[in-house]
């Protein structure tokens, strides 16, 4: 089974462009979609409907064209919710898809910028998901999450670490949260198979150009509890593949 996540930076505009025939090229199992900017409504009827994969939208209600995230599932699941707080869903930002004893989670989880407001919105947020994780964990679900966290743990995950150390994105409050999920019982999958690669980025920003110089940052990513682990057996970044700010990332999982 192939899972992928990829932030496409607008769902609209990818899909106008072209880019999105990469999705229906690979035909994954499962692809998960942040930063989609769109209503499910606003939809051309072949993104509403594809392959025959059952689709789940989760919008901004704050306000349009802003934040939102998709699941495109082959299988069908038992059911699918979001946050337990409703302030942690007016963004569109979560989508929990129950499959039996597995939970697969994406998110597109807030950039800290624009303001100390916004950073203390992440942090709450990030606790919050935490929290609901390790609820999920606790419960003897195989749990995986992927999306755009917008945070680098290491300073092998971007560019120049040095040069971020102030910024939003690697500051110590933000990377801590990635070492308290990990100490909860979660693996960073890409770390699992590869754990001292360095220049292998997600994001790149755009106004810069910086991926044709590959100064970029590992912001997106898959991580798993020990349960999930034993079924996952390679992880790929799609480096390569064009289209948004950040490029997709899929794991491979064993299926019985």
């Amino acid at each position: 089974m192939r899972i992928i996540s990829w932030n496409i930076n607008g769902i609209r505009a990818i899909h106008k462009r072209g880019d999105f025939d990469w999705v229906l090229k690979e035909s994954p199992d499962i692809v998960f979609l942040q930063e989609t900017k769109a209503e499910f409504d606003q939809l051309p009827q072949n993104l509403q409907e594809f392959n025959d994969y059952y689709c789940h939208f989760v919008s901004s209600r704050a306000r349009k064209g802003y934040s939102g995230v998709a699941m495109y599932s082959k299988i069908l699941p038992d059911k699918v919710t979001e946050m337990d707080e409703d302030e942690f869903n007016t963004e569109g930002r979560t989508i929990f898809a129950y499959f039996g004893k597995t939970v697969l989670i994406t998110g597109y989880f807030p950039n800290g910028g624009q303001g100390p407001h916004r950073l203390e919105y992440k942090l709450k947020f990030y606790d919050a998901f935490l929290k609901k994780i390790n609820k999920l964990n606790k419960a003897g679900y195989a749990v995986i999450f992927c999306g755009d966290v917008n945070t680098a743990h290491t300073e092998i995950d971007l560019a120049r670490p040095k040069a971020n150390e102030k910024n939003t994105g690697f500051l110590p409050v933000e990377r801590s949260w990635i070492d308290r999920v990990i100490k909860s019982g979660f693996t960073d999958v890409f770390r699992h198979f590869y754990p001292n690669q360095k220049d292998v980025y997600t994001y790149w920003d755009q106004k810069t150009a910086s991926r044709t110089r590959n100064v970029g940052w590992r912001i997106d990513y898959f991580f798993a509890n020990d349960k999930a682990m034993k079924l996952i057996t390679g992880f790929t970044t799609h480096t390569n593949v064009i289209g948004s700010d950040h490029c997709p990332i899929e794991i491979k999982i064993k299926t019985k």
